[in-house]
């Protein structure tokens, strides 16, 4: 389960995360955007105390970006974990340890593709007797 801390700094909120991002962390990431104001203008995500991430974690995140850049926000998502970092990059289908995912999560059409892919490994792990959760 992933816990947030929520802060605001002048034009920036900033959305700390820890523990784990998976199917349940949805409600806790979208309570993130409930006091933003016409003031704000970036959202960073620290994701520094998230050491695990499921596809429908991912999901989740890439939701509270769509979310936020409807908002009229620029979204950073920082303090990427080796873990996080490799399920990105296997969804994306570009595998490796040097593979620059995090850096090309800020474009919507590399969102976009990580989206689709992450649902689609979702389903893919729901519908699995006996399933291991993605990334696990």
């Amino acid at each position: 389960m992933i816990t947030t801390d929520v802060q605001y700094r002048g034009t920036t909120v900033l959305v700390s995360a820890g523990g784990e991002l998976d199917e349940e962390s949805g409600a806790v990431l979208w309570q993130a955007l409930e006091h933003v104001t016409a003031g704000e203008r970036v959202l960073m995500v620290d994701l520094h105390g998230v050491p695990l991430m499921t596809a429908c974690g991912l999901l989740h995140l890439l939701d509270l970006h769509r979310r936020a850049e409807e908002r009229g926000l620029r979204v950073l998502v920082v303090g990427w974990q080796p873990q996080p970092r490799e399920l990105m990059a296997r969804i994306a289908g570009l595998p490796g340890p040097a593979s620059a995912t995090a850096d090309r999560y800020a474009t919507a059409g590399f969102r976009r593709l990580l989206a689709e892919r992450a649902q689609c490994a979702h389903e893919f792990t729901e519908s699995r007797p006996g399933r291991v959760p993605a990334g696990g």
